[in-house]
């Protein structure tokens, strides 16, 4: 899973970047409300964690605008304006939670557990394709009710092609859904994590498609 964090103040940044890395997710951070608002225009995430006060661009606009792309992704306000006008307005424009300054960092990532096994649409957290389930929110991955062993690269993969299970997903969406900023993964990288993955998927009801010149798709084998 892939979070935003839009955040001004470098230390708490800093600390929430890597808390949610060390739980295993891939983590962007913006210090500017236009920083924020040019990537969540662009980018795909999964949850985003924003504060009010942001420069060059609030926080309530940064909002404003997100849901005027009709976006619908989980997003948790936190910031040091508490009182309750603050937080109606945050959540009458569309956050999902709000979390105030100072905060204990095993509440919010509790919040963030909560939001994330939600999602946006809010579906379950608990993906299933045949005998292969996945477990978004703790990544645990089962193949006929036994723990997969699984890398962080692979573990990846495997949801995104879960999330669009039957669907075919190319090689830029992989590489977008898995990388931060910064940071590169060739195409090549993808086809050597795939093939690993494949290994571990062989003998299951499930099996992972190349659609030449398009992408991957993870279908189910007939008859199983």
């Amino acid at each position: 899973m892939r979070i935003l964090i839009a955040e001004d103040d470098a230390t708490i940044a800093d600390g929430l970047t890597q808390s949610l890395r060390h739980s295993g997710y891939a983590v962007d951070c913006a210090r500017t409300g236009s920083e924020a608002d040019a990537a969540l225009a662009v980018g795909q995430y999964d949850l985003v964690i924003l504060d009010l006060g942001l420069p060059k661009l609030n926080g309530y606009e940064v909002l404003k605008r997100l849901r005027g792309r009709q976006s619908k992704v989980p997003v948790l306000i936190l910031t040091a304006l508490d009182a309750v006008s603050d937080r109606v307005r945050g959540l009458d424009l569309g956050a999902d939670d709000y979390l105030a300054k100072p905060f204990a960092l095993s509440e919010l990532e509790a919040r963030v557990r909560a939001l994330t096994r939600r999602g946006p649409d809010g579906a379950s957290s608990l993906l299933r394709h045949g005998d292969l389930t996945y477990d978004q929110v703790n990544r645990v991955a089962e193949l006929k009710g036994a723990l997969l062993d699984l890398s962080a690269r692979e573990m990846g993969l495997l949801e995104i092609l879960l999330r669009r299970a039957g669907r075919v997903v190319s090689k830029e969406r992989l590489v977008e859904h898995m990388c931060e900023w910064g940071e590169e993964i060739s195409t090549n990288a993808i086809e050597v994590y795939m093939h690993r993955l494949r290994r571990k998927l062989e003998g299951s009801e499930v099996k992972i498609v190349t659609v030449r010149g398009l992408g991957y798709c993870l279908e189910k084998i007939q008859g199983a």
